[in-house]
């Protein structure tokens, strides 16, 4: 729009004409955003605010009369508050390119006012310190001009011919050549002692292979022997293994063959054994049971015998007494007692045969009974009286 005005983000616009601006400036300050400004009636300029920057190259003589050549580089800028860029405003305004120039002017004396104070070594080994000395001191002056300065770089510091740097930095070069020999020597000694490590190493390996190669022949060798051996070996084992199996087999045979004979012969021959043992015990048994049986048929025979040769015992006895002087004195019971004591007689003397008969039978004698058949044959008797009573028979 015709009379609207905007500064850039880096630039302040500066409206003179009219009403002053603040602290009785003769011009109002405009930043960050536009403004209406009549034309004719009013007037506008633009004082940069981007970062500036200014070189000093400058000779400095120390402490110690040294001349120094210093290189330094200043980088700056207009302050962003009101009275910096009116001061800025009211002194470069229209030259603006001046600012560089007065910059490295002020920083120049600032710089061989500090390094006059310091001595070469301070200056060599703490420029850091200088730095900040120097922009301590130019602060307030930079300040009363608007501008501020953000940093200093001591970019370099020569001597020129004196060479009073090189004879400060020798001892430590020395000292730096001398580590540096050292670390050489250890490089070297080191390279070395890898070299005859890596050459022990080397043989060691090639020992070990030595050996490796020889054990590895060794075994080669063991292992063709074996099996060179392994077919004999075999051979033998497996023989010995027939051999122990037919062993086994004629084990297993004559255990068979035993328990053969033994169910074939033994077996049978105990049975038959047992058989003609039981036979045998039976035919005893039978011939016992016969003997008992005869023996109780002869007795039964006997005593039949005895019962009917009774009769005739007696009989005989009777006719022994038949020549006998006889008296009877009591009649008919005198007669009587007599054929009761003849009777008496009789079996008395029947059980004395009986009991004779049975002590032979004992004695293992058996009794012909076969052969006495007929009349059992007695001695005679004589009788004799009694004068007192019945007659006594003797044998």
């Amino acid at each position: 729009m015709f009379g609207y005005r905007v500064p850039a983000p880096d630039e302040a616009m500066l409206i003179s004409g009219g009403r002053r601006g603040l602290g009785g400036a003769p011009f109002r300050v405009v930043t960050g955003h536009g403004k209406f400004v009549l034309p004719v009636f009013r007037k506008t300029r633009f004082l940069t605010l981007s970062m500036c920057e200014s070189e000093v190259t400058e000779t400095c003589v120390t402490r110690q009369g040294i001349a120094l050549h210093v290189r330094a580089v200043i980088a700056f800028k207009v302050g962003n508050d009101h009275e910096s860029i009116i001061n800025a405003g009211q002194r470069f305004l229209s030259d603006q390119e001046q600012m560089s120039v007065l910059t490295g002017r002020i920083f120049a004396g600032h710089l061989r006012a500090i390094i006059g104070s310091m001595t070469v070594e301070e200056i060599v080994t703490e420029r850091q310190k200088l730095a900040a000395e120097v922009l301590d001191t130019s602060k307030m002056e930079m300040a009363k001009i608007g501008l501020i300065v953000d940093s200093l770089q001591i970019q370099s510091i020569d001597d020129g011919d004196t060479g009073y740097i090189d004879a400060m930095s020798a001892p430590h070069k020395a000292a730096i050549q001398r580590q540096a020999q050292i670390a050489q020597a250890q490089a070297t000694q080191a390279a070395a002692e890898a070299e005859q490590e890596a050459a022990r190493q080397q043989a060691e390996y090639a020992r070990k292979t030595a050996v490796v190669k020889a054990e590895y022949s060794a075994e080669v060798d063991r292992a063709q022997a074996q099996a060179a051996q392994a077919g004999p070996l075999a051979q033998a084992h497996a023989q010995q293994e027939v051999l122990q199996a037919q062993t086994e087999l004629a084990l297993r045979q004559a255990k068979l063959r035993q328990q053969q004979l033994v169910a074939e012969v033994v077996k049978p021959a105990e049975a038959e054994a047992e058989r003609v043992r039981i036979l045998a015990a039976a035919e005893a048994q039978r011939m016992k049971i016969q003997a008992e049986a005869a023996a109780s048929y002869d007795r039964v025979a006997l005593d039949r015998m005895l019962i009917d040769q009774l009769p005739q015992i007696v009989k005989e006895a009777a006719g022994g007494l038949a020549g006998a002087n006889v008296n009877v004195l009591n009649g008919a019971d005198g007669l009587g007692e007599i054929a009761a004591g003849l009777v008496s007689q009789g079996l008395t003397i029947l059980d004395s045969v009986r009991q004779n008969l049975s002590g032979q039978e004992s004695d293992g004698q058996r009794p012909a009974g076969g052969e006495n058949k007929g009349l059992l044959q007695l001695p005679s008797h004589k009788g004799r009286r009694s004068d007192d009573g019945p007659v006594d028979v003797e044998q």
